[in-house]
């Protein structure tokens, strides 16, 4: 992996909806630019990726999980890909091995981890989906995390984020499950 940088952003909530918070919310998106290996050129084997996207995996997971300064309950991850590159290039970052890694940074993981990938030039904005980590049909923590880098990707890079969060949605209240109806099935 070549990387050329890492960013992290911490929102922390405090007020929403007119309203303070119980406690703040912490959201953490750390993302990496890396080269793109192939760049340029159709490859019929991205196998190099997957191990780029492990390293990624616990890379960004725990140093988004060290920005939260408490137990991480949501989780999410997504790629911008460089226009010289190509969608199945986040995929292979992505699916194969990062979630292992991001699972043992979050201490837990029995949920997917939502994605989202697409291509675009420096400055292009991701929304990050959130689910639950261990229960993902905890409709207080469906949620997004939008980030960007100013200057990445250029045409040969690849911009690749993990998010997490201390929390679900602020004032969640459309119904569903409720986290404390799951707690007791999580390990």
């Amino acid at each position: 992996m070549e990387l050329v940088r890492i960013r992290a952003i911490v929102d922390v909530v405090y007020e929403e909806g007119f309203r303070q918070l119980a406690k703040p919310l912490r959201r953490v998106a750390a993302g990496a630019v890396i080269k793109n290996p192939f760049a340029g050129r159709y490859v019929e084997d991205l196998s190099e990726l997957y191990e780029t996207g492990a390293e990624l995996g616990k890379l960004l997971g725990e140093t988004a999980v060290a920005q939260l300064k408490g137990e991480a309950q949501s989780y999410g991850k997504a790629a911008i890909v460089g226009m010289d590159g190509e969608l199945e290039h986040a995929a292979a970052l992505l699916h194969p091995t990062l979630g292992a890694p991001l699972r043992a940074a979050v201490g837990g993981g029995g949920a997917i981890i939502p994605s989202a990938k697409k291509m675009g030039g420096p400055g292009a904005t991701i929304d990050v989906p959130l689910h639950h980590k261990d229960e993902m049909y905890v409709r207080s923590h469906f949620d997004a995390l939008a980030f960007r880098i100013d200057d990445a990707p250029a045409p040969e890079e690849i911009v690749v984020i993990v998010a997490v969060t201390d929390g679900g949605r602020p004032h969640a209240r459309v119904g569903g499950l409720q986290l404390s109806d799951t707690e007791d099935k999580m390990v």
